[in-house]
């Protein structure tokens, strides 16, 4: 017997690698053996075929489930017959608005079809020692459920059960690459004080106040997660390999992409997401005017999640973005750690903010003033290797069509050149 064209003993040894526990016990056990493989193999599939945030991807598998989702991709089935699926699951959309949206959204998919990725990426996991998480299961971080149709379909992860659960009762600490030295002593003096209250420290692993907030976290012998734009098995910055590898151990890495995924500027900003939306409240330490941080500011006020800022001297430009959300964004200023604990005391759910204006947080600005769509084309190009319609379509996760359209608008900024054998990136 096969399953998505896989023989079934294949797929159910693939599947029972990824989701032993690290303590050796068994996830949430299913009633057949062979749907609980089949669901797995599924969601694998899904976090490679789609970019992070997909929401007709997350619309498809939270309405069909994920093995007829893939099913529905795999036999070419056409928008309408995958409508009328829909439709019969309690869909209510509009037919040519769900149409279009399906129809745009198989000509990003089926390109990235390739059973060997899924089974490279299953086996790329169990030798790292990485797990599939799902949405069913109880270490599952509910509050990412927020995210509705743009919550990711799975979760890969290697760490300790413990740091999961932290998930629960955890605050996002982040801030600016470059930061000083003031914005370091502030990130170690707020995550160990947070540590010592309990709290789980998120954030993203990045250089400057990423990086200190997860070092002060683990010398507090404290709980840290860190969500990675990439996968699980490749880790980056490289300059963090050490620590990552120490949070692997002693708490948990997270990502909704694939082992053997490489980090995109698109992803990242995706990523901010799941920085905000698993914590309890988002606080800025140190931000200059255009920090990528502003960006998961956003998303925690487009959640209403609570969100502090830290200020800074107001000579300082690495401070000014922090500045910004006081001023103009309702951010609550912070500058102890009892402070930001405060924010989410009650636990209660402030009103959402407006971060349309900030550039580089809405959802068609990446901070250069290029749309989504042109961020993840770029990303996809190679500067000494001319790469094809087709291959960037594969690469960047877009439709041809949409390729096209953002090409011909890099094309006039200067950022993309077309040669006889395909487009590159140009300095």
């Amino acid at each position: 017997m096969n399953i998505l064209g896989l023989p079934e003993a294949e797929v159910l040894a693939l599947a029972a690698a990824v989701r032993i526990q690290p303590s050796g016990t068994e996830p949430e056990s299913e009633s057949d053996p062979v749907i609980a493989a089949t669901d797995v193999f599924a969601r694998a599939a899904w976090s490679g075929i789609t970019e992070p945030g997909d929401g007709v991807a997350g619309l498809l598998v939270s309405s069909l489930g994920a093995q007829e989702a893939l099913t529905a991709v795999l036999d070419s089935w056409n928008p309408a017959r995958i409508a009328e699926s829909l439709a019969r699951n309690g869909v209510d959309d509009t037919e040519d608005e769900l149409g279009s949206s399906l129809e745009q959204g198989l000509l990003r998919w089926r390109p990235r079809l390739s059973s060997t990725e899924v089974v490279r990426c299953l086996q790329q996991a169990h030798r790292v020692g990485a797990r599939l998480l799902l949405p069913h299961d109880q270490m599952w971080p509910r509050s990412i459920d927020d995210l509705g149709a743009h919550a990711p379909l799975a979760l890969w992860w290697r760490g300790t059960p413990a740091a999961l659960a932290g998930l629960d009762n955890s605050l996002a600490l982040v801030g600016a690459r470059a930061a000083t030295g003031y914005g370091e002593h502030v990130a170690m003096e707020a995550s160990a004080g947070l540590v010592d209250r309990g709290f789980t420290i998120v954030s993203g692993a990045a250089y400057g106040i990423d990086g200190m907030a997860h070092r002060a976290a683990l010398a507090s012998d404290g709980l840290t997660v860190a969500f990675l734009a990439g996968g699980v098995d490749r880790f980056y910055p490289s300059g963090h390999d050490a620590l990552l590898t120490r949070i692997a151990v002693d708490g948990a890495v997270l990502s909704e992409l694939p082992c053997g995924a490489a980090p995109t500027k698109w992803r990242f900003l995706q990523r901010n997401r799941l920085i905000a939306a698993s914590s309890l409240a988002t606080i800025v330490l140190e931000a200059g005017w255009r920090s990528g941080s502003l960006n998961t500011a956003g998303h925690a006020a487009a959640l209403g999640r609570p969100l502090g800022a830290v200020p800074g001297p107001v000579t300082s430009p690495t401070s000014a973005g922090c500045h910004r959300l006081i001023r103009e964004f309702d951010a609550v200023c912070v500058t102890t750690p009892a402070e930001m604990a405060e924010l989410v005391g009650d636990r209660t759910v402030q009103v959402p903010l407006d971060f349309s204006g900030v550039e580089g947080t809405g959802p068609g600005d990446t901070g250069r003033g290029r749309t989504s769509d042109q961020t993840r084309v770029f990303d996809a190009l190679s500067a000494r290797a001319p790469r094809s319609i087709p291959e960037l379509a594969r690469r960047s996760g877009l439709s041809p069509g949409a390729v096209r359209g953002a090409l011909g608008a890099l094309d006039l900024e200067g950022a993309a050149g077309e040669r006889e054998a395909g487009w590159v990136r140009c300095a």
